[in-house]
C-alpha cells in the first residue's frame, strides 16, 4: 500500500475504534505493512477485520495465542528431539539415514506458514514489537502481561522463508554430528620415545574431555608431560594439521609433536575399537572443521535480508537472542581480560605449581575444593555410584536435597527430568510445553560414568531444574525460560560448583570460599578470550563472505594468536598459541561462547546473593520462575543489581 493509503486506513480505524486506540492502530498497521507482500492480499481488508480494541476480545485472543504457541513450540521441540535421537544418544553405530533425519527441522516452516495463514499478522496488528532499547528503558515499569505481549510479538519480528530456515538447521545439525563424533583414543598418543602416557580405553571428545583430562592431570605424577601433549593435540586440531587418520581411530598410533602416524600393535588396540583403517596415513584433516563453520555462516547469511531489525547473525545473536548489545558484552569481557588482578592470581598459581606458567595453565583447576584428589579416585567413586544413566536418574532426589531443596520439592523436580547416555560430551534439552519433560544427557562409558561425565551431569542437572521451574511455574508460558543462554549457564554453574560436595568431598569453609572466588575469576578470565575469538571470527566471515575453508582456518588461527598475545602470553609465557580456537562450540553452536563468561559473571552474582539470603533451593526457585525478560531486569529481581563484573572483581581483590 502507498503511504497515503496506509494513512487513510489508520484514520478509518481510529474513527471506528476511538481516539484511545490511535497509538495502537498506528503502530500495528505499520508493523503489518513492513512485512506484508502482494501475495498476502488486501492489507486494508485484513486490518479492518482483525484489529481488536482493548477489552475482552483482545484479552481472549491473547490467551488463545499463548496456549496455542506453548503447544506448537512444545510439539515441534519433541519432533526435533525424536529426529536427533540416535545422533544425540550413545545407542551404537549410526545408520546412514540418521544424519539426514537429524538435519531436518520440522519447525522451520512454522513462522513462514503463520505469516502465510495470517495469524502472524494478527499478532503484529494487535501487539507491540519492541526494540531492545524500549525494553531496557520501559521494562522495569511493565506489567507481566506487557512482558508477555512483547515476547509474543517478537516471534514475528522478521519473515524468513522456510527453505532458508531449513538450510540453517541443516548446517548446524551437520556441524553438531561432526563434533559429536570427534574423539581421540588417548592410549594411541605416543611421545618421542614411543611411550604411551594415557591408559588403554580412554576415549576423549574434543574439546570438552580433552580439557577436563588436562585439568585432571595436575594430580598425576606424569601430568605435565600429558598436559603438554594435550595442548599439542588441541593446537593441531585448530590448525587442522591433525592427521585425519587418527580421529576416532584406535588402530593407529600418533606422535602429536612430530605428527608421525604408525599402525598400532594389535595387542594395544582396545577390544571395543570401532572398525577403522589400520593405515599409517599422515594426510591432514582437510579443513573439515572450518568447512562446517562456513556452511553455517553461509546459511545464516541467507536469512540476513529478511531480518531488517537485526540484519546479521551477529546482531541477531546479541540484540534479539541475548538481549545485550555486543559493545556491552565486549566491554565486560575486556574488563575481565585486562584486569590488574590477572597477574596477581597467576603469581599465586605459579607459587603453588613451583614452575613458570605454561599454556595449559589456562585451565588450572587447583582452586577448586577437592582439586588435589586424583582423577582415578574420583572415577572409581562415580563409576561405582553411577554404572548407568538410570542410576544417576535415581539419585537425583538425593542430589537435589544436598543442594538445599526440600525432600518434597526434590522428588517433584526429579519426576520431571529424564536422563540419557549421550553420544557427545553431554547437554540438556529443555521441554517447551507443560506435559513434556526436559532431558539430561551425559556420557556414560562401558564401565560406568567417570568423573568427567558426572561433572557434566551435575551441570546439566542445573539446566534441567531451571527448565522445570521456568516452564511449569512461570505465570505466562510466553515468558518461559530465562533471558538468554548465559542465565541458564549461570544457574547450571551454581550446581556444578557443588559436584564434589555432593560426593562427600570438599565441604565449604572460609578457606574453600576464598578458593571458590579465585577459581571463578580464573575460569571467567579463561573463557572471556575464547568468546572474543568467536565474535571476531564471525566478523571476519562477514568481512570475507567468499572465503574458503582454508582461508577461514588461517583467519581463526590469526585471531586466536592475536587475542592470546594480547591477554594470555604475558601471563602464560608463550607467544602465538592458537589454543583459544579449540572450543567445539565455535563450530556446532554459532556465537554461543559469549554466554559462558557472561554466565560466570551472573553465577558469581547469584552466589554472592546466596551467601546473604540462601538457602539455595528456595532462592533458585524464586529466580528461575521469573521468566524471559531483559537480562538486567532478571538480575535486579534475582540479586538486586544489573549484570556486572563488579562483584567478581571486588571479591577477587579481597580474596587476594
Amino acid at each position: 500500500m502507498s503511504k497515503e493509503a496506509l494513512a487513510a486506513l489508520k484514520l478509518e480505524l481510529v474513527a471506528k475504534h476511538g481516539e484511545a486506540q490511535k497509538a495502537r492502530i498506528e503502530r500495528g498497521v505499520d508493523q503489518v505493512a513492513a512485512l506484508w507482500r502482494p501475495e498476502d492480499g488486501d492489507l486494508a481488508a485484513f486490518a479492518r477485520e482483525q484489529f481488536l480494541p482493548e477489552g475482552p476480545q483482545l484479552d481472549a485472543t491473547f490467551g488463545r495465542l499463548e496456549r496455542l504457541f506453548e503447544q506448537l513450540d512444545g510439539h515441534m521441540n519433541e519432533l526435533g528431539r525424536e529426529l536427533q535421537w540416535f545422533t544425540d544418544l550413545d545407542l551404537g553405530p549410526l545408520l546412514p539415514v540418521e544424519s539426514l533425519l537429524a538435519s531436518y527441522d520440522p519447525s522451520s516452516n512454522v513462522t513462514a506458514d503463520l505469516f502465510q495463514a495470517k495469524p502472524g499478522f494478527v499478532v503484529l496488528l494487535n501487539f507491540p514489537l519492541t526494540t531492545l532499547a524500549e525494553r531496557t528503558k520501559a521494562g522495569p515499569s511493565w506489567t507481566r502481561r506487557q512482558w508477555a505481549e512483547a515476547k509474543l510479538a517478537s516471534r514475528f519480528n522478521r519473515r524468513v522463508p522456510a527453505e532458508v530456515e531449513q538450510q540453517v538447521s541443516r548446517a548446524i545439525a551437520d556441524a553438531n554430528l561432526y563434533i559429536a563424533e570427534y574423539n581421540l583414543w588417548m592410549h594411541h598418543l605416543v611421545d618421542a620415545k614411543g611411550q604411551r602416557l594415557f591408559p588403554q580405553g580412554l576415549r576423549l571428545i574434543s574439546h570438552w574431555n580433552l580439557r577436563d583430562e588436562l585439568k585432571a592431570d595436575y594430580t598425576d605424577a606424569k601430568g605435565l608431560a600429558k598436559q603438554r601433549m594435550i595442548v599439542q593435540v588441541m593446537e593441531r586440531i585448530v590448525t587442522q594439521t591433525i592427521p585425519a587418520a587418527v580421529i576416532n581411530n584406535p588402530r593407529v598410533d600418533w606422535d602429536p609433536f612430530t605428527n608421525a602416524v604408525t599402525v598400532a600393535p594389535p595387542e594395544s588396540v582396545e577390544p571395543n575399537a570401532p572398525e577403522r583403517p589400520a593405515k599409517a596415513d599422515v594426510a591432514p584433516e582437510p579443513d573439515t572443521r572450518y568447512a562446517r563453520l562456513l556452511a553455517t555462516f553461509q546459511a545464516s547469511r541467507r536469512a540476513d535480508p529478511y531480518s531488517p531489525v537485526a540484519p546479521t547473525r551477529i546482531a541477531r545473536s546479541f540484540e534479539l537472542d541475548r538481549g545485550l548489545p555486543e559493545e556491552r558484552v565486549r566491554a565486560l569481557l575486556t574488563e575481565l581480560l585486562a584486569s590488574p588482578l590477572v597477574p596477581r592470581v597467576a603469581k599465586l598459581i605459579e607459587s603453588r605449581l613451583g614452575r613458570p606458567l605454561e599454556p595449559q595453565d589456562l585451565w588450572y583447576p587447583g582452586f577448586r575444593p577437592g582439586a588435589k584428589v586424583p582423577e582415578a579416585q574420583l572415577d572409581a567413586l562415580t563409576r561405582k555410584r553411577y554404572p548407568t544413566a538410570d542410576a544417576f536418574a535415581r539419585d537425583i532426589p538425593r542430589i537435589l536435597q544436598g543442594l538445599g531443596f526440600t525432600k518434597e520439592k526434590a522428588d517433584t523436580l526429579a519426576s520431571y527430568i529424564r536422563v540419557d547416555a549421550s553420544r557427545g560430551a553431554g547437554h540438556a534439552q529443555q521441554a517447551l510445553r507443560r506435559g513434556d519433560f526436559p532431558r539430561l544427557r551425559t556420557r556414560v562409558e562401558k564401565g560406568g560414568m567417570d568423573y568427567k561425565g558426572y561433572n557434566i551431569a551435575v551441570h546439566e542437572l542445573g539446566h534441567n531444574v531451571e527448565q522445570v521451574f521456568s516452564l511449569y511455574q512461570v505465570d505466562h508460558t510466553l515468558l518461559s525460560g530465562v533471558p538468554n543462554n548465559a542465565f541458564t549457564e549461570a544457574l547450571a554453574f551454581v550446581f556444578q560448583a557443588r559436584d564434589l560436595e555432593l560426593l562427600g568431598l570438599g565441604q565449604p569453609d572460609a578457606a574453600s570460599e576464598r578458593e571458590r572466588v579465585l577459581n571463578d575469576f580464573w575460569q571467567s578470565w579463561e573463557i572471556a578470550g575464547v568468546a572474543l575469538v568467536d565474535m571476531a571470527t564471525w566478523h571476519w566471515m562477514y568481512d570475507h563472505p567468499d572465503a574458503t575453508p582454508a582461508q577461514l582456518r588461517e583467519a581463526v588461527g590469526q585471531v586466536s594468536r592475536d587475542v592470546w598475545n594480547q591477554y594470555y602470553a604475558p601471563v602464560l609465557g608463550r607467544k602465538d598459541s592458537p589454543l583459544l580456537g579449540i572450543y567445539s562450540h565455535m563450530i556446532s553452536y554459532p556465537l554461543y561462547l559469549p554466554d559462558y563468561p557472561l554466565g560466570h559473571l551472573i553465577a558469581f552474582q547469584i552466589e554472592e546473593h546466596l551467601k546473604q539470603r540462601g538457602p539455595l533451593g528456595a532462592e533458585f526457585e524464586r529466580m528461575a520462575t521469573f521468566g524471559s525478560v531483559t537480562p538486567d531486569e532478571w538480575m535486579r529481581h534475582a540479586t538486586g543489581a544489573p549484570v556486572s563484573a563488579e562483584s567478581l572483581l571486588k571479591a577477587t581483590a579481597k580474596a587476594l
